[in-house]
């Protein structure tokens, strides 16, 4: 695989084979690669320190392949941070030579690069995303904070592609307040799903 591939160094804050916990691929087996270095600054992001990107140590897109590979699961979650701030093409050819289908979670705020087999987008109000990354999502994935979040998640999502999967999910630290919110919201407009953290229910990473 090393002779054929470019080597690229990426800062990596963490790596770990869990259950995806949210939206359309919830509870599917997955090793995720968290990149540092994000732009977009959410007041309410659960994973602040993955913000500086000099403060992480790099691997290469081989290491960071072969280290997955040595798990069942050939689902492999780019995410972040904000993972489009890199050039990300060597990453996933090493791991779609190691045989997994590669996911990514982004606000959408930068271009992304690479052969993604599917794009989860949660657009931040921080920063908007871009409208070719909003065209790209397979997914949108609004979290929701306030009740205003509902009419800008309408927004966003008349900018997506036909039959990207819409969901509304609830930002943790209000779920209790939210969530009846986005039950009754579905309930009057059925082409929103609801997603959950699941992962934080049954305190998996």
């Amino acid at each position: 695989m090393n002779n054929e591939l470019q080597i690229e160094q990426y800062p990596v804050m963490e790596h770990f084979y869990t259950l995806q916990g949210e939206g359309m691929h919830t509870g599917k087996a997955a090793y995720f690669i968290r990149l540092g270095g994000c732009d977009v600054g959410c007041v309410w992001c659960d994973v602040k320190e993955s913000w500086d990107a000099a403060a992480h140590p790099l691997m290469t897109n081989v290491e960071i392949a072969q280290v997955a590979a040595a798990h069942e699961g050939r689902l492999a979650v780019i995410t972040g941070g904000e993972p489009a701030m890199h050039n990300l093409t060597a990453l996933c050819d090493a791991l779609h030579a190691a045989g997994f289908r590669i996911h990514i979670e982004t606000s959408g705020a930068h271009a992304l690069s690479g052969s993604l087999d599917f794009v989860t987008l949660s657009p931040k109000k921080f920063k908007a995303p871009l409208g070719e990354s909003l065209a790209m999502a397979n997914e949108l994935k609004v979290v929701v904070y306030n009740k205003t979040d509902f009419e800008w998640a309408e927004q966003h999502a008349a900018k997506t592609k036909p039959g990207c999967k819409l969901y509304l999910q609830p930002e943790w630290s209000k779920r209790d307040a939210m969530t009846p919110l986005i039950i009754d919201y579905i309930k009057l407009h059925p082409q929103w799903q609801l997603s959950l953290q699941t992962h934080k229910y049954i305190n998996i990473p």
